[in-house]
């Protein structure tokens, strides 16, 4: 189920607005120039199959927002030290909260992960699972939590071939706030 929860920039004491119905979703984080849409979900989904499984919703995206590349990745969990602590390293990169110089489109086909958008004094929190298409638009502060155990397959739309590209603010704001774990308890 897809969640959005916005609190105050101040603190999650207080919220603002929760809800999982994918209308209001969609509303609400259309006033902040977010495009969130919901796709069939398909199972059997992997990195290896996602983009030929979602072509034609893949080439509509492409096409209508002049992306150049798209990729396909997944994180799924495994015991393995290496993997835990690449996982770890990861994790914390995203939970840094930062721009890009491009859109960050992400479609979760399997799974699920947070967008943590910090727009005016207010942090909105999308959590996405398998179905939902998020659009953050360029140089929108936020950040991603992906949960201590990273699960999901997500296809990934780019306007260059650099990828993803991070210009990080500094600030210690993702501390504050309730985590991918934390929120998937909480509902």
């Amino acid at each position: 189920m897809t969640l959005l929860t916005v609190w105050p920039d101040t603190g999650p004491e207080t919220v603002v607005v929760r809800t999982s119905d994918p209308v209001e979703i969609a509303d609400h984080l259309k006033q902040l120039g977010v495009r969130y849409e919901q796709w069939p979900v398909v199972p059997g989904v992997t990195k290896e199959n996602a983009l030929e499984v979602y072509r034609e919703r893949v080439a509509r995206v492409t096409e209508s927002e002049g992306y150049v590349m798209v990729d396909a990745m997944e994180m799924t969990p495994s015991d393995d030290p290496e993997w835990l602590e690449a996982a770890a390293r990861a994790r914390l990169k995203f939970l840094a909260e930062h721009t890009h110089d491009d859109d960050e489109d992400r479609f979760f086909a399997r799974g699920a992960g947070v967008f943590y958008l910090h727009v005016e004094d207010r942090v909105h929190a999308v959590l996405c699972e398998a179905g939902d298409l998020l659009s953050v638009p360029r140089n929108t502060t936020h950040w991603f939590d992906m949960g201590t155990r990273p699960d999901y397959v997500s296809i990934r739309f780019f306007h260059d071939d650099d990828g993803w590209v991070g210009d990080f603010t500094g600030s210690e704001i993702a501390r504050s706030f309730p985590t991918f774990d934390a929120l998937m308890a909480g509902r």
